[in-house]
This record gives C-alpha cells, sequence and structure tokens, in this order.
C-alpha cells in the first residue's frame, strides 16, 4: 500500500538499491531530545494554570499556548532529528507537506487541551487525550516522512511503524497519568513530578520518532542514478529550529510562572481580604454581642451606658433635661416558676416589643438582664416623663398570648431626672433604682420619681443591713423579748411568744418593722430566725430551771425560712443543745408564708410536727389562704390577728367575724388563741365566746428575760380575779386588772412583733 509516496505495507522490490549507509547526528539527536522535553515540559505548565484559573478568557489563551507549545516542540523535535538523518542520497522536503504536518500536530494538540482541561479527569479523559497525541504524533512523523525527497523511495515495516504509534499512545498515557498528582499541588515533589512527567512524554516522542526510522528502508530503483549530497546546511538549520521552539518553550514557561506566582499574591490577597472580612464580621458580632440583649435585641447595660454618658454629655452642654426610666415587670418569677424559662423568655420579647411600641424613636430602650429595662429620655418637664411611663404602663397590661393563656402583666416603674437627681450617668441609675424600690414597696404597678428621702433612708437601710449582718456574726446587740399568753381555762400563762429586738448603739432600741424587711431583702431572715430559735430554746431551759416547768415558747418562721429543707433539723439541734422536750417548742407562721409553696410547706411541717413540735397559724384572715389548704395543714393553733379585736365590743361585725373564726377553728380541733388583747370588755367577750388563750397588753407588754419571772409570777397569781371577771365585768370594774404589768385601759396600737 502507497500513502504520499509512502511504502506500508508493501514489500521490497526484487530490483533496486538498498540504501544501508545512513546515520544520525549525535548531537541534533540530543538538540532534538532537548527541545521536546522543553516544550513537554512548558505545555504540563500551561495544563497546570487552565486548572488553576477560574477564567473563561484566560483559560483559552492558556490552552493555546499549551497548543503552540506541545506542537511547535513536536514538529521541531521531528525535523531537527530529520536533519540529524545523514543518508547517501540527495534529500529535500515538500513545503506543503511539512506544513501540513505542523498543523495536523496543532490539531491533534488542540484537542488534547480542550479533552485535558476540564476541571476533574475521568478515565476517558486520560485515554482520549493520549489518543489524540498519539495519533498526532503518528500523523505529523508520516506525513513529514513524505514531504522528504529523494531519489530513493520509502519501504516501512507494518509491525514497527504500528509499534511508534502505540509507543506514542502509552507515553502520553504515563504522562498524563503523572500530571493528575501535581494539578494543584505545589513543593518539591511537585515539581519533580513535573519533570518526571515532562521527560517520559518526551522520551515517548523521540522514541516514536526513531521507531518509524527504524521501520523506514530506502529502496534507489534500477537505473536511477545516486546523488550525493552537494551542500549540507542541516546545523544551521537545526540550532534556529532548536532556538525558535525553545525561546517559544521558555517564554512560555516563564509567563505561566509569572502567572503562577501573580495568581499566589492574588490568592494570598483574596485570602487576607477574606480574613479582614472574617475579622470584620467578627467584630461587628463582638459589639452586637457586648452591647446588644440576644434575647430581645435592645441594647444591654454596656450599651445603653456608652449612649447615655454620650446623651449626658449633649444635654450639659445644652442645658437640656434627662429622664432614666427603670421597669420591673412585677412577679415576674411566677412566670419562670409555672410556665418555665422558654415560656419566660417569650414573655419577654414581647414585653420587649411592647415597651419599644410605647416609646419614641429618639428614645433609649435597654435591657438590663431578667426582667429589668431601662429607658432614656429627652423631656422638656417632668410631665413628658410621667406621661411616658404611664403610656408604657398602660401598653403593657395589653393582654399577652403565651402558651394558650391570656397575661395581663404590669410593672413598677422608678423615674429620675437629670439635672434635679443626679449629675452622672452612674448616680442618675442609681436614684432610679431607689425610686423604683419605692415603687415596688407602694404595692408595684406605680411609677415614683426619686426624691432626697429616699436616698436619706436608702443610706440608712445600708447601714442598718451592715451593722445587721455584724451584729450576727458577732451575736451581740440582738436581745429577745418575752409577751405572756393568757390560758383562759387553766388562768395561767401557758406559753410565751420570742420577740425580737435589737439594741442599736445609736438609734437605741429597735422593733422588728425596723429591720425585719432588710434582713428579708438581703438574705439574712434565715440567719435570724435561727438565731432566735437558739436563744429562745436555751431562754426556755433556764427558765425552766427557776420552777416554770410547763411553759412552751412561741418563735415564728419566716416565710424564707419556711422554704428551707434544713429547718427541720436545725429545730432538732436547737432542742438538743437546750436539753428541751419537743413539745416545749412551738413554731409560728403567717398565712402568707404557708401559702409560698403549699405542697412543700405541708411535707415539711408534717416532719417538724412528726418530731412533737407545735404549729401554729399567726395573723389569720389577713392573708389569702382557703380552708381547702388550712384543713390539710398539721396544725394545733390558731391565732386571731389583733386586727379583728381592736374595735370590740364597738364593731358588731367584728364580733360576729371573731366568734366564726373560733367556731370554724373549734371545728377543725384548732385551739384559739386571741393576739391584740388591751381591754377588760374584750377579755370578757373572748372568755364568753370559748376563746382558749389571750395575748396583748392588757396582761403585759413585751419584756426582757430579766424581767419575765416577775411577771410571770404576778399574772398567775391573779388566777381566781380572772376567773371570776365574768360576774363583775357588768358592774363596771375596770380596775380590776388595773396593776396588771401591762394593762391600759385605752386600745392604743401596739408596735409590731415578731
Amino acid at each position: 500500500m502507497e500513502w504520499l509516496g509512502l511504502h506500508v505495507l508493501a514489500d521490497l522490490p526484487a530490483t533496486g538499491q538498498t540504501v544501508l549507509d545512513c546515520r544520525h547526528n549525535p548531537y541534533l539527536v540530543v538538540l532534538a531530545y532537548l527541545v521536546v522535553c522543553t516544550g513537554s515540559f512548558a505545555t504540563l505548565h500551561m495544563l497546570e494554570r487552565v486548572a488553576s484559573t477560574e477564567q473563561p478568557t484566560a483559560q483559552r489563551q492558556w490552552r493555546l499556548l499549551g497548543t503552540c507549545c506541545l506542537a511547535g516542540s513536536i514538529w521541531a523535535m521531528h525535523y531537527i532529528s530529520m536533519l540529524a538523518f545523514e543518508a547517501t542520497v540527495e534529500v529535500h522536503y515538500d513545503v506543503a507537506l511539512t506544513a501540513t504536518s505542523l498543523l495536523l500536530m496543532l490539531l491533534a494538540a488542540w484537542l488534547a487541551m480542550n479533552v485535558l482541561s476540564r476541571p476533574t479527569w475521568q478515565t476517558r479523559h486520560y485515554l482520549l487525550g493520549a489518543t489524540y497525541i498519539g495519533l498526532g504524533i503518528g500523523a505529523m512523523h508520516y506525513t513529514g516522512m513524505a514531504a522528504m525527497r529523494s531519489n530513493a523511495l520509502q519501504y516501512y515495516r507494518p509491525e514497527l511503524l504500528l509499534g511508534s504509534v502505540l509507543i506514542a499512545f502509552a507515553s502520553s498515557l504515563v504522562s498524563l497519568l503523572l500530571a493528575k498528582r501535581f494539578r494543584h499541588g505545589h513543593g518539591t515533589v511537585h515539581q519533580l513530578l513535573k519533570y518526571g512527567a515532562a521527560l517520559v512524554m518526551a522520551g515517548g516522542i523521540i522514541t516514536t520518532h526513531f521507531t518509524g526510522m527504524w521501520a523506514l528502508t530506502l529502496v534507489l530503483p534500477n537505473g536511477v542514478p545516486l546523488r550525493l549530497p552537494m551542500t549540507d546546511n542541516s546545523l544551521q538549520l537545526s540550532l534556529s529550529i532548536a532556538f525558535i521552539t525553545l525561546l517559544i518553550s521558555a517564554s512560555s514557561i516563564s509567563a505561566a510562572l509569572a502567572d503562577k506566582k501573580l495568581q499566589s499574591k492574588e490568592h494570598d490577597l483574596r485570602r487576607v481580604n477574606m480574613l479582614l472580612s472574617q475579622l470584620d464580621q467578627a467584630r461587628v458580632s463582638l459589639q452586637q454581642a457586648a452591647h446588644y440583649d440576644a434575647l430581645t435585641n435592645l441594647i444591654n447595660r454596656r450599651g445603653f451606658n456608652q449612649v447615655f454618658a454620650e446623651r449626658l454629655a449633649e444635654q450639659s452642654s445644652n442645658e437640656g433635661m434627662l429622664a432614666v426610666m427603670f421597669l420591673d415587670i412585677d412577679h415576674f418569677k411566677r412566670i419562670n416558676d409555672s410556665l418555665g424559662h422558654d415560656a419566660g423568655d417569650q414573655l419577654l420579647k414581647v414585653i420587649a416589643g411592647h415597651i419599644k411600641a410605647a416609646t419614641r424613636p429618639q428614645d433609649v430602650v435597654a435591657r438590663f438582664g431578667g426582667d429589668e429595662f431601662c429607658i432614656l429620655i429627652s423631656l422638656h418637664s417632668r410631665d413628658e416623663a410621667r406621661h411616658l411611663a404611664q403610656r408604657v404602663m398602660h401598653k403593657l397590661k395589653e393582654p399577652i398570648d403565651l402558651g394558650g393563656r391570656r397575661m395581663v402583666m404590669t410593672t413598677s416603674i422608678g423615674i429620675s431626672v437629670f439635672p434635679d437627681d443626679g449629675s452622672s450617668c452612674d448616680e442618675l441609675l442609681k436614684n432610679a433604682d431607689l425610686a423604683l424600690y419605692q415603687s415596688k414597696g407602694c404595692g408595684r404597678n406605680n411609677l415614683n420619681f426619686f426624691s432626697s428621702n429616699l436616698k436619706t433612708r436608702a443610706t440608712l437601710e445600708l447601714q442598718l443591713e451592715e451593722e445587721l449582718r455584724l451584729a450576727l456574726l458577732e451575736d451581740c446587740g440582738l436581745r429577745l423579748h418575752y409577751q405572756p399568753i393568757f390560758d383562759l381555762h387553766s388562768g395561767q400563762v401557758s406559753k410565751l411568744e420570742a420577740l425580737i429586738r435589737w439594741q442599736h448603739p445609736q438609734h437605741g432600741l429597735l422593733s422588728p418593722d425596723r429591720f425585719i424587711g432588710i434582713a428579708e431583702v438581703n438574705g439574712l431572715i434565715a440567719d435570724l430566725d435561727l438565731w432566735v430559735l437558739r436563744h429562745a430554746c436555751q431562754d426556755l431551759a433556764l427558765l425552766n430551771r427557776h420552777g416554770f416547768s410547763d411553759l412552751r415558747v412561741t418563735v415564728n418562721c419566716s416565710a424564707l425560712t419556711l422554704g428551707r429543707e434544713e429547718l427541720a433539723t436545725e429545730v432538732e439541734h436547737a432542742l438538743s443543745a437546750a436539753g428541751l422536750p419537743a413539745w416545749r417548742l412551738e413554731l409560728e407562721v403567717t398565712e402568707n408564708a404557708l401559702m409560698g409553696n403549699i405542697h412543700s410547706t405541708i411535707s415539711l411541717l408534717k416532719r417538724i410536727r412528726a418530731t412533737g413540735v407545735s404549729l401554729s397559724i399567726d395573723d389569720f384572715g389577713t392573708g389569702y389562704s382557703s380552708l381547702a389548704y388550712l384543713k390539710r395543714l398539721p396544725l394545733d393553733t390558731l391565732k386571731i390577728d389583733r386586727s379583728f379585736i381592736q374595735d370590740i365590743p364597738r364593731s358588731s361585725q367584728d364580733m360576729e367575724i371573731v366568734q366564726a373564726i373560733m367556731i370554724m377553728a373549734h371545728t377543725l380541733h384548732l385551739k384559739v388563741i386571741t393576739e391584740g388583747v388591751e381591754t377588760v370588755e374584750q377579755y370578757a367577750f373572748l372568755s364568753e365566746h370559748g376563746c382558749d388563750a389571750i395575748q396583748g397588753y392588757l396582761l403585759s407588754r413585751p419584756v426582757p428575760l430579766g424581767e419575765l419571772r416577775t411577771v410571770l409570777a404576778e399574772l398567775n397569781q391573779r388566777e381566781e380575779r380572772l376567773m371570776a371577771y365574768s360576774d363583775t365585768a357588768q358592774s363596771g370594774s375596770p380596775d380590776l386588772f388595773a396593776d396588771a404589768p401591762g394593762y391600759r385601759a385605752s386600745a392604743s396600737a401596739a408596735p409590731p412583733g415578731r
């Protein structure tokens, strides 16, 4: 078979002269290998640039440059190798076929670059790219051989011809497999793989050429004269082709390296910009977290203080006015305790929205934490602050749907005004807090402006708190006074109520109403109750040694103390330390204390009563207990509050109420004690209607332990006179108790006791 003058499948002719004296210039062969190595290395660089760039225009440019490097280096290798071919015949080349061979190689290289420019390579991409390169090398080689013109005919051994094409395919495939490893890598291993792939590809290409040359046999037909080459310019021509090709490859490699470095810098710059952007976002997030409340998106205390300082400086220079409002949601803790903290958070979001809706755009609304909010407003008169506070209170009273319930919340508000109530942020906030404290103390759902007497009272309360804490710590200054409880059936004093007093070094003897509230607010009430319990048991033990072996002592127990699980153990320790049996002690609790947590309270009281300690309910009728719970409580005694006694016998309504309470208590098998008895008329009424015991100034004021034995002796000696009073009361004998230690003919108010 003959193709373009090449005899591929034809046998050698029987006649003719085979040209055997053929050899290659080794220097030009080395030059050809160097050219193809450089071109292969440049091509692999172009593939790397195509894979690393994201711009379509740049990808097309690198593909085109890679095509030129690959096709140009292979074509240059071929013709430098052909120029290295030295035969004993005159050889020249057809220009058209030579150009065609270059175009064929360019086409194959372009197709291969397109296939290998994909982001990811699969098996078919390797095979297709290697096929394009292998066929391109073969087509270029044999088209270039066909361009060779001489008197001799070209005969090819078909197995070697096919082997040359397979070598081109295999070397291309191996090179592409190596190229996969370094497409996205860097470092020493990356460069070594790239060099190795270039050497393998170049070796396969030049091996393809010389395998094809091995398959070639030149036959000079008979009768054709042998023409020897006249001139030999192969060296100059080879060097020119090599120089041009190496220049193109080197320029391409330089461009690729420069682009890689530039891209690396751009990547670093993008990374720096990204890090800067992330830092900006982190800074904004930190600023948001530092100055804004995550739950309500209102500014927090730190953000509020910053804005407050700016507004304060502005108003100071303009001689304007500012108002600070402290808001506290009334009884918000009940929401968290009953519905859970998630429901409480949802409620806070709604409340925050209501507060924002009630304020003006220029007003600053902040959440300080929990259910505390603060509003900062500019104003011209105090009435503006009052109207805004009233608008907020009205807005918060709108029903809120929460967990299937419609809830109505109220708020207490305290207001301080700049410059009247202070000149600094801290002072104004503190004064607004004091005004809020007054609003809560006035029954909540109220608003109050700061006044100077609030500061004076707060200063005094702080001083009293510190001194009370010290008094408890050092066990000095606190005193117990005892008020007798007179049993109407036995005519004897049966109990003593322990009432605490504080002998203050500056303010003298303080009654409980001056410091009990301070103790409750500041967490001292449990220690105070425990102090009373221990000292009352010790004092009773002392009285026991002086012959008062039947007396009991009654100790008041606050709501906070009643919520402590340790109370039962503390009662046992106090009795044990004093050496008293449990029946000598009675704990006295109020209705409100009982109702705070009724289920746990009942359980605790049952534990205490199981030890033998008696229990009584104090101030009955003034709280909100129900009879349903009253019958479940393990009580022994019921105390009627003095508010029902003080108008007897003038008030028939109070007399009926007291009779009803006594009937109900006796029905529940409870003994009845009436406190606040101050007149003989009250005594006569209670005695007549079945009251079990009385307590009040008619018998005695609360007295210290040192005076108690005298009072007890005098009261117990009047048994006959007391029992006979019911017969003489109608004769108008008001002097019957004239010599009693605490007797007063008038029913003046007695100070509260504990």
